[in-house]
């Protein structure tokens, strides 16, 4: 990996952020609809082929925000429709991001012990 791989990571990742937080500040949207519009952005933009290319280029830049995983989902149902038709479709996605799932509920649970939660005020 060189460090123009590392550079355009983070400027594609942060381009993606950079529009949420547009979002935030210009709309009325609240950040869980922002949340659900990133994530089926991924999935469309995944479906008909056209964030793959994007994770190519940039990696974890377009993978570790939400559209990254709106797009794993989508692959994961592409893949599981063409193995295992319609039921496919439905398991496909979930199969293909088992692990991140896990991976934040065990995360979660294991900072929920460790974490001294304090009331809002």
């Amino acid at each position: 990996m060189d460090a123009l791989q590392f550079l355009w990571a983070f400027l594609i990742g942060g381009a993606i952020c950079v529009i949420g937080q547009l979002l935030i500040s210009l709309t009325r949207l609240t950040p869980a609809k922002i949340l659900v519009l990133f994530v089926t952005a991924g999935v469309i933009l995944g479906g008909i082929g056209v964030y793959q290319p994007l994770v190519d280029f940039a990696g974890a830049g377009a993978t570790v925000p939400l559209t990254g995983f709106g797009n794993l989902l989508a692959q994961g149902a592409i893949k599981g429709a063409k193995e295992g038709g319609v039921i496919g479709a439905f398991t496909g996605g979930i199969t293909s991001a088992a692990g991140g799932i896990t991976a934040a509920i065990g995360f979660g649970y294991l900072f929920a012990l460790i974490a001294k939660p304090k009331t809002k005020s």
